[in-house]
């Protein structure tokens, strides 16, 4: 069955003047003549059969049945403006994305070139967790590391992956790593979030060994970077590799993997949900993770 709608116009005229308790201002803000607002409102009735606003004299007030209906009314036009405001904004406006300066410059960038609206995408990255508060993050779509929840803010875990060691190509050779046990008399790169390494070897078979010392950085991206500039052995992400690997500036040592765990999630204020842009961000997201999980499989240079 079709809608049973009013005349739009009428409604308008409706609504502002019950808003404005004035046929003027109401004219005011619609742009027309209070006579004209007056005819509208008087259309609306007829299609109603009901009265709207109560007349004694110069004096005009809302009946209960208009003061309902005006109620309503209000906040399923704010409703409207908002979504037309989003999807009129979504050509127009930048997607503001805050991540974290690994996985913009090792996932996100590398990609953008398919999105299909990626020249829009406003990156900023975060030196540490980024913050996942939308009343003072200054952003629309924040890529967080694991899956922190706040209040008000949908959360989807986006990219769970393993972790294996990686190092420049020349340091398999040239330190003659051919077992995981000779790892223990390389320099490994440890970073303060949590380095996996003692995961790693007991998954190798070697327990809980004495690790050597090497240097500590704040994060797994700047170990990762360490490693790719031959400065040793790093624990890296296999879901942040995949590109560097495939262009030969690191090497997977041995085909052992830490359990998978969530790595980065995706979060939004809960009151955009429906916000075009951002589904169609989010969509995309996925769909990247989706073909690239299907499209690699683990290499490794040291078996």
């Amino acid at each position: 069955m079709g809608r049973h709608l009013p005349p739009f116009a009428a409604v308008k005229a409706f609504e502002a003047a019950a808003r404005h308790k004035s046929f003027k201002h109401a004219a005011e803000e619609l742009c027309l003549s209070p006579s004209a607002v007056s005819h509208q409102i008087r259309a609306l009735e007829e299609y109603l059969d009901t009265a709207l606003f109560e007349r004694s004299g110069n004096q005009m007030d809302l009946t209960l049945t208009g003061r309902a209906y005006a109620g309503k009314l209000t906040g399923l036009l704010d409703v409207l403006d908002d979504t037309t405001r989003s999807v009129r904004d979504a050509g127009q406006k930048p997607l503001r994305v805050l991540c974290t300066p690994g996985f913009a410059a090792r996932w996100l960038v590398p990609r953008l070139g398919g999105l299909s609206f990626g020249d829009r995408i406003r990156l900023r990255v975060s030196n540490g967790a980024p913050d996942i508060d939308f009343s003072s993050n200054d952003s629309d779509v924040v890529i967080q590391w694991r899956d922190a929840r706040h209040p008000g803010v949908h959360t989807e875990p986006l990219m769970t992956s393993s972790r294996y060691p990686v190092s420049h190509p020349d340091l398999i050779e040239r330190e003659n790593v051919r077992n995981p046990r000779d790892l223990l008399r390389q320099r490994l790169m440890y970073d303060e979030t949590d380095d996996s390494w003692q995961e790693w070897f007991a998954a190798a078979g070697l327990g809980a060994p004495d690790l050597p010392p090497g240097p500590t950085f704040p994060n797994c991206e700047l170990a990762t970077t360490a490693a790719e500039q031959g400065h040793g052995v790093a624990m890296a992400f296999d879901a942040m590799v995949q590109g560097t690997l495939a262009s030969g500036r690191l090497v997977r040592l041995f085909d052992t993997d830490t359990i998978p765990s969530v790595i980065y999630s995706v979060a939004w204020a809960e009151a955009r949900a429906d916000d075009p842009m951002i589904r169609s961000f989010r969509d995309w997201l996925f769909e990247e993770v989706r073909q690239t999980q299907a499209a690699t499989a683990p290499m490794s240079a040291a078996q």
